[in-house]
């Protein structure tokens, strides 16, 4: 089982400053960037429609900005971190 959940669920090693709040982002980013696979996916694939990818989406992304601006990571002005999807 462990070994399917490996195949569907890749993890890259962080190689970037050891910290503990790097290491929660880099994580919650890996999560981000699968889930964002598995709705482009489906979005292809004619299971979710446009719109339902966006919103989607753009909770995926708010979370991530949430993620990072509670740990601390990087600056506060929203040119650093990307704005709003939106």
């Amino acid at each position: 089982m462990a070994d399917q959940f490996d195949f569907l669920h890749p993890r890259s090693r962080y190689r970037g400053e050891v910290k503990p709040e790097n290491l929660v982002f880099n994580a919650n980013l890996q999560e981000f960037s699968q889930r964002i696979t598995y709705i482009c996916c489906l979005e292809t694939g004619g299971k979710l429609t446009p719109e339902e990818s966006y919103r989607e989406i753009k909770s995926l992304w708010k979370q991530l900005k949430k993620s990072k601006k509670q740990l601390g990571i990087g600056g506060s002005s929203s040119s650093q971190d990307g704005g709003d999807v939106c």
